[in-house]
């Protein structure tokens, strides 16, 4: 008795709490849509986590805090680099330890935490001296390498000149206006011009002589620059060498992608590629140097990246009815049991005859079954790249040829003997390839199949399973977060029989009488709901957009603004201007991991 009463209580203790958990649940979820509407991802992480934990069977609010976590994580991530690209690393390494606490199987963010660790350690210890290391006299040469000459004028004041003379002297009066030195080529003979300046900063200056007397110039020194004709430019022009590190490369292919760009717009022809360490290093000049860094940036960027949800729903329904009467279709006449001999044919009689009468049946039945399956499976793919789900079984099919035998007793060889065979992916099968467009719109490419074993074959000895297949392929273009409707992959069969008497089953009352009818109705069909999800978009700046002078189509060389630096005390103090051919080439920040991240 105890033990009915504790029984009794557990259950209505259950009765009672289990539609506030479920209400529990369904507020969270609420919450966790209009947050996630809005785009605070973490407030709409914190719910859906709620409502799972509310509900953890509940294929709703499992998909929806699996979706959060990882579009969650992937936005402090983002965050993080942004940080600390603008050297915070420390509220960088903050983002990134929060992407690994909300989804530990992030492998970017454990990445990026360690590498950023790794600065933070660098950075503290800049300001501790290093105990001195022997260096080789090699390493010792390599340190007191410098890069290009940067030019230092005496004086950056702009320049007002007219002159009629040759171009040397034309030189060497801005050289003296600007206090630097002039060298000439001993080959050079120089041309007579016309040259009017108003108001023009050095580089500008010495540009527009260059151009007018075809000539080129380079500095040799702070104080002094180097004449010589155009035609000469690859004999005396500097050459420079840096090395590349990009982080986004994941193949030898996207390599030689980079490499390919470079020749082709910058026509540097001396490059080595090094796919260990997804690295490429240049020679060239200063200004090819300078303008590959920009093109490297602009192209070693980390492809797009979409989760692409996926509801798969088949839905069948049988109805069967069965209406009316089996009725006997044959019966049996036999003699009566009479003593031998006392039968007489002309004394037959019905009497003497015995006659089985048959049974029936009378049915009234009706079913109607309904059954549903859902699977919600989320795949996460690059741009570009062919994400593949397989759900179901693998069916083995012969294949190749085979000899049927007529068994072991007769000397005959089995059929398995010489048959191979093979798998087919039997169940649900889903190719999906993802092009994510700059506008948050995803165009996807799919094959969508849905397979089952619907009988099997005897061929040569060998039963082979008969596959039935619904398959569509497809593109459809989608903005993020939109829902598209795959459907119409739709199954009706119906069978109408009706057995009995002869002409009594047409009359439309009797024929329930004198027979039965049948109905049976099969009705299958699947939809697909497809959702794609931009994790990470392709972003393109304005630096990226921006037109660069960079010369002639012969003659690659980059033209940039005079700058000017003021000291303490407020006085303007002569800048280094980045001339034509003196700018110091910066490689991208390499990473502290030797594989590159993507």
């Amino acid at each position: 008795m105890m033990h009915l009463r504790v029984v009794l209580a557990s259950m209505l203790i259950l009765a009672i709490t289990a539609p506030a958990y479920s209400d529990q649940a369904k507020a969270a979820y609420a919450r966790g849509a209009r947050a996630e509407s809005q785009t605070h991802y973490d407030a709409a992480f914190e719910a859906y986590k709620e409502a799972y934990a509310l509900k953890p069977k509940d294929s709703k609010y499992i998909a929806a805090y699996l979706r959060l976590r990882t579009s969650a994580a992937a936005e402090h991530v983002r965050k993080g680099l942004l940080l600390r690209d603008n050297l915070k690393l420390g509220e960088a390494l903050a983002e990134f330890q929060r992407a690994a606490e909300i989804d530990g199987t992030n492998i970017s963010a454990q990445q990026e935490m360690g590498r950023t660790a790794i600065m933070l350690k660098k950075q503290a210890q800049q300001g501790v001296a290093a105990a001195p290391k022997p260096e080789s006299p090699l390493s010792k040469m390599i340190e007191e390498a410098e890069g290009p000459v940067d030019l230092e004028p005496f004086s950056d004041t702009p320049l007002t000149l007219r002159m009629t003379t040759t171009a040397d002297n034309v030189y060497k009066t801005i050289g003296k206006l600007a206090g630097i030195n002039v060298l000439f080529d001993l080959d050079y003979k120089p041309q007579r011009i016309n040259i009017e300046l108003d108001d023009i900063p050095l580089r500008e200056a010495l540009r527009m002589v260059a151009m007018q007397s075809k000539t080129f110039w380079r500095p040799v020194s702070t104080k002094a620059i180097f004449v010589a004709a155009e035609g000469r430019r690859k004999d005396f022009e500097d050459n420079v060498m840096t090395t590349f590190y990009l982080r986004n490369a994941a193949t030898p292919n996207e390599l030689q992608e980079v490499v390919n760009t470079l020749k082709g717009i910058l026509d540097i022809s001396r490059i080595q590629v090094n796919p260990t360490h997804s690295a490429i290093t240049l020679r060239g000049t200063p200004d090819q140097m300078v303008l590959a860094q920009k093109l490297v940036t602009d192209i070693d960027k980390p492809k797009a990246e979409v989760v692409i949800d996926i509801a798969v729903l088949q839905v069948s329904r049988h109805r069967v009815r069965t209406l009316g009467t089996v009725v006997p279709t044959h019966t049996s006449i036999a003699l009566a049991a009479a003593a031998p001999g006392m039968v007489k044919l002309g004394s037959l009689n019905g009497s003497n005859f015995q006659m089985g009468i048959p049974g029936g049946s009378f049915d009234f039945l009706m079913s109607d079954d309904n059954t549903k399956v859902l699977q919600n499976p989320e795949i996460r793919a690059l741009d570009q790249e062919k994400a593949t789900l397989k759900i179901g079984d693998r069916v083995p099919i012969a294949t190749g040829s085979f000899q049927a035998g007529a068994g072991v007793s007769g000397g005959g060889i089995s059929p398995l003997v010489n048959t191979q065979f093979q798998y087919l992916d039997v169940g649900v099968n889903i190719d999906i390839t993802p092009h994510i467009h700059s506008n948050r719109e995803v165009t996807l490419k799919m094959v969508l199949e849905v397979s089952s074993v619907t009988g099997s074959q005897n061929i040569g000895g060998i039963n082979q399973p008969t596959i039935g297949q619904r398959r569509i392929e497809h593109e459809s273009r989608l903005e993020d977060g939109e829902i598209n409707l795959v459907g119409g992959i739709l199954t009706d069969e119906e069978t109408h029989s009706l057995s009995g008497y002869p002409w009594l089953t047409k009359i439309p009352l009797l024929k329930y009488l004198f027979g039965q009818e049948n109905k049976d109705r099969r009705e299958t069909e699947i939809v697909f709901a497809i959702t794609p999800h931009i994790v990470r978009a392709e972003e393109i700046t304005d630096e990226n957009l921006r037109l660069i002078d960079i010369g002639t189509s012969t003659s690659v060389g980059l033209r940039r603004g005079e700058q000017k630096k003021k000291a303490g005390n407020g006085a303007s103090q002569p800048s280094k201007p980045a001339v034509r051919g003196s700018a110091r080439p910066q490689s991208p920040t390499p990473a502290p991991a030797a594989a590159p991240t993507s």
